[in-house]
């Protein structure tokens, strides 16, 4: 009697872990067959992307498109524009001369981008500033109104060129001359157009509102980029 208790244990122990087995196979399956249906293809159509700027901002920026690229500098190239240039025409033509500058360099391979951005207030533009007292001149200006950052981006390769800009709207609050000092001596923001950094100090307790891309702000509109990337045809998914 007790071998045949035994025995039906062991019958069905056996059945239960094959069930379990088969059971596990099958979410296996589901799964697998899951991952494939939503796995996105995306996909680098040309070899190397080039970023033609040493901003630490636009490097992390594009590093966050999930795009391998490299980055390339040219020492002591000039950014000069003609005065006629109004608002978003006077980035593009700097983000069209940096390219002009990398030109001779690029392969068949290559794909180039350069951007440049400016703050506009009024008709007229505050870039970077040369010392503190620059700095902190552009920051009394640009306190208690609404400026616009605008960035111009162009992509370059040896068959095609395409520029495009991107424009927000950014609202600061009313600043004290010890706030504006205290901001220029700690963050020292002479290499950011209008003198600030949105993603700083000053932007938690300056910026009022924003109206727009806020990477753009901070010197890349990713998400434009991104959209022009697959338009240019370097990027394919989906």
């Amino acid at each position: 009697m007790r071998r045949f208790k035994y025995r039906q244990f062991e019958i069905l122990k056996f059945e239960i872990l094959n069930f379990c087995d088969k059971r596990v196979q099958c979410q296996t399956r589901l799964s697998n067959a899951e991952r494939s249906k939503n796995q996105i293809n995306f996909e680098i159509l040309i070899m190397n992307i080039i970023l033609g700027s040493q901003s630490p901002r636009r490097q992390e920026l594009l590093r966050g498109l999930d795009i391998d690229f490299v980055v390339r500098t040219i020492d002591g190239l000039e950014e000069h524009y003609p005065e006629t240039l109004q608002g978003a025409e006077i980035p593009l033509f700097l983000a069209r001369q940096k390219a002009a500058a990398f030109l001779p360099t690029l392969t068949d391979d290559d794909l180039l981008i350069t951007a440049d951005t400016i703050v506009w207030l009024d008709g007229c533009v505050y870039g970077k500033p040369t010392d503190a007292d620059d700095a902190r001149r552009m920051l009394r200006t640009l306190a208690g109104h609404t400026h616009e950052v605008i960035t111009g981006v162009c992509l370059t390769s040896t068959q095609r060129q395409e520029a495009f800009s991107a424009t927000t709207q950014v609202t600061f609050a009313n600043l004290s001359d010890a706030e504006i000092d205290y901001y220029v001596a700690k963050y020292r923001p002479f290499d950011k157009a209008g003198s600030y950094g949105v993603q700083e100090w000053i932007g938690y307790i300056g910026v009022e509102s924003i109206a727009g891309s806020f990477y753009n702000v901070m010197g890349l509109p990713v998400q434009r980029l991104y959209q022009k990337l697959k338009e240019f045809g370097i990027i394919r998914n989906f």
